[in-house]
């Protein structure tokens, strides 16, 4: 059992009020609290080891580069990768799969190619394969949605021809909290030689990830979401994807060398890591996952699985109360009658309940579910079940005002 005191004596922010009624934070999906630990090693970088990275002979410089390797092993392991050149320091999931949709097609598609996506996807999974649409002419097809909000799988067999390049997908859906069977969608794009980017951003606080068991060709994430600083994103890639693929950005330290007749480009993982990287950042992020390591992934899962179903069964009994899909993963979205989830939202912020109303940037997945958006609550480690019934009280507060 874990002692969620303990650990939310770690997160000063807990200790807010707002509007005078003491914080309730259940706004994980969007970004996690940074626990005292991650806060001190920001600092203690500025202040002890504060040096440009891979660049300098002198002492500061090497401290400052031997702690941002340390970091990058320290992620290698906490998501199973084989080798350390397969870790790609960005600045978070958006950048990641920008730079995977930009680099993989201009190695391997032409006009005409196919990538396939989800309906449920993140905005941030959509867009960039519409730029390279309108660039490159490639052609987005799109897994659907069966009754219950899964991805129909057998739908998604057919989508395969000889032009689909590539699958890029979500783990855990960011409005409705589903996990996805990754594993199988994996494996089915293998078996037509297709690789496939899994979209980690929900999943990598709340479970257990393998990269290998997994057998995924890119994993991304962001480290803000798993309580590390913002500004700060990891991309996986299997080795062989990696090298084949064209730089994403130009600069600093991704070359081995340069002339103006000709570059040549540095060996993984530098070759991805243009200019002076967020070296602060990516020592704060290794510290994080140290600290959830320090934990147990496995404890954390098992915490927030049970905070979920406390959280559906104890919304489900407000009259009226709409749950959409089937949330297995630290996320619920939500629907009152016909009550608009921004009035929901912004009235029971008046009693220190933060949650997020909207279209979560999932804009598609909203129109297909014919809703203005939704109110959603997401929890992390250290919510609790006294949150949770506290915002029933709010819901059911604010519902009485709004009906």
């Amino acid at each position: 059992m874990l002692n969620i005191e303990d650990i939310r004596k770690e997160f000063p922010i807990l200790d807010t009020l707002v509007y005078n009624r003491p914080l309730v934070y259940l706004d994980n999906a969007a970004t996690t609290q940074k626990p005292k630990c991650v806060i001190d090693t920001i600092s203690e970088v500025y202040s002890t080891m504060n040096s440009n990275v891979h660049r300098g002979v002198h002492h500061l410089s090497q401290v400052a580069t031997c702690a941002m390797e340390k970091s990058r092993e320290t992620v290698r392991d906490f998501i199973g990768a084989k080798e350390c050149c397969e870790i790609i320091f960005t600045r978070g999931t958006t950048e990641s799969i920008n730079l995977v949709a930009s680099s993989f097609a201009e190695t391997f598609m032409k006009e005409g190619d196919e990538v396939i996506i989800s309906t449920m996807e993140h905005h941030s999974n959509i867009v960039p394969w519409q730029l390279l649409q309108e660039r490159r002419g490639i052609k987005i097809r799109v897994i659907p949605l069966t009754g219950n909000c899964r991805l129909d799988i057998e739908a998604y067999r057919n989508l395969f021809n000889e032009k689909t390049k590539i699958v890029s997908v979500a783990h855990v859906s960011n409005v409705l909290g589903s996990t996805n069977p990754i594993k199988e969608i994996i494996e089915i794009a293998h078996n037509h030689n297709v690789p496939v980017l899994v979209d980690g951003a929900q999943s990598i606080p709340h479970k257990k990830i393998n990269v290998q068991e997994l057998d995924a060709d890119f994993f991304v994430f962001s480290g803000h979401k798993i309580y590390a600083p913002t500004g700060i994103g990891v991309l996986y890639g299997k080795k062989k994807w990696l090298e084949a693929m064209q730089p994403y950005h130009g600069g600093g330290e991704m070359i081995k060398s340069v002339s103006f007749s000709k570059t040549t480009f540095n060996e993984l993982p530098y070759k991805f890591e243009a200019g002076t990287p967020d070296y602060v950042g990516i020592i704060a992020l290794g510290r994080a996952l140290e600290w959830v390591n320090s934990i147990g992934i496995e404890n954390i899962a098992s915490h927030e699985q049970e905070l979920t179903r406390y959280a559906v069964e104890q919304l489900n009994t407000i009259p009226g109360m709409r749950i959409f899909g089937e949330p297995d993963s630290a996320a619920v979205s939500f629907l009152v009658g016909d009550i608009h989830p921004a009035d929901i939202g912004t009235i029971i912020d008046r009693l220190g309940i933060a949650i997020r109303t909207g279209h979560h940037c999932a804009q598609p997945l909203i129109d297909h579910l014919g809703i203005p958006g939704t109110a959603r609550a997401s929890f992390a480690v250290y919510n609790t079940k006294e949150e949770i019934d506290t915002l029933i009280q709010g819901i059911a507060r604010a519902v009485k005002m709004l009906s």
